[in-house]
């Protein structure tokens, strides 16, 4: 069900959920948190469509604060308005869904347009899809949030986004760039847990110039094995961007982990067969999910953000010319 209220009110959308609640029967009990999602005019359903089904795995109550963000208002104060549509039901999941369009000198105050619509004694999540806040913890939204979400693979610039976000980290912050990481990083944890346990004296991972991921491969890696990290730029065909493919080196020989196709990956081992794994790029839903997961800090990234980069060679970065297949999407 969608309900909409032009030119309204936070005011009066409170009161609208209150009936909606008591003539429908949709109840915010079982709600764990508040999403909040900032985002663009026109730029909504994608975010939305992700959280409707994260809900189904955290069911929360979802604000999308979209505005114009461009400053094209001639007379911001003339056109201040608000409007918004409340979606409950089959339109928002295991979600309730509340999307405030503000428009002019109403959308100068993101904090004010949803702190009244927060659930009371839950946890706040911001996300922003596309364009951040220069300090995401500072900016309104992410005074009021446990946790923020940016994503440096929309910026134009990603990896000095990834600079950025470093310098202005403060715990609770994070991007879904690390978090495309998890099952990269599992695979090769799991990797480096068999015989013969012999420490890894240098790494090479390479993907895509675009590829914010790929450096926090590269940065955690560093991190974690405390050996020299050659992070390579891989242009491909097709412009595929995405982390390619790492390699470990040990005494006995080198671990490759390398993903020519999607969604599978080519792990080589020393004195062992080669062995196809799964090893799918993650949905939107998917880094969704696994952020709101956690609701408080995540220590590991902080120190990947902070030290890890810090700590990864930053000098000219060769750039190797590689065949690739059609379908080779973005991670």
């Amino acid at each position: 069900m969608r309900v909409d209220l032009p030119n309204t009110t936070t005011s009066k959308i409170s009161k609208t959920l209150v009936k909606i609640r008591e003539e429908g029967g949709a109840v915010a009990l079982g709600r764990v948190l508040t999403l909040v999602i900032s985002t663009t005019l026109g730029a909504e359903e994608e975010a939305i469509e992700a959280a409707n089904d994260a809900s189904r795995e955290h069911p929360m109550r979802v604000i999308v604060v979209s505005t114009d963000m461009d400053g094209s208002q001639s007379d911001p104060e003339a056109n201040a308005r608000l409007d918004a549509e409340i979606r409950v039901g089959g339109d928002a999941g295991a979600s309730e869904v509340i999307l405030l369009r503000a428009y002019g000198a109403a959308a100068s105050d993101e904090e004010g347009l949803v702190t009244g619509l927060l659930l009371p004694d839950a946890p706040v999540v911001a996300w922003w899809p596309g364009v951040a806040p220069a300090v995401v913890s500072t900016s309104p939204l992410g005074r009021i949030a446990t946790r923020r979400i940016t994503d440096a693979s929309t910026s134009r610039n990603p990896r000095e986004m990834l600079q950025h976000l470093a310098r202005t980290y403060a715990p609770g912050d994070t991007d879904f760039a690390w978090t495309r990481l998890t099952l990269w990083r599992a695979l090769l944890a799991a990797v480096l847990d068999q015989p013969p346990y012999e420490p890894v004296t240098s790494v090479e991972v390479h993907g895509a110039s675009d590829s914010p991921s790929t450096v926090l491969l590269a940065a955690w890696l560093g991190l974690q094995l405390q050996v020299p990290v050659d992070h390579a730029i891989t242009t491909r065909a097709t412009g595929s961007s995405g982390i390619h493919g790492v390699r470990l080196m040990r005494e006995s020989g080198a671990i490759e982990l390398e993903r020519p196709i999607a969604n599978i990956a080519t792990l080589v081992q020393p004195n062992q067969p080669t062995h196809d794994v799964s090893l799918p790029r993650r949905s939107l839903r998917d880094c969704l999910a696994e952020e709101l997961r956690r609701l408080g800090p995540d220590p590991l990234y902080g120190e990947v953000i902070r030290n890890g980069l810090e700590q990864l060679a930053t000098g000219n970065i060769p750039v190797i010319d590689v065949p690739e297949t059609d379908d080779m999407k973005a991670s």
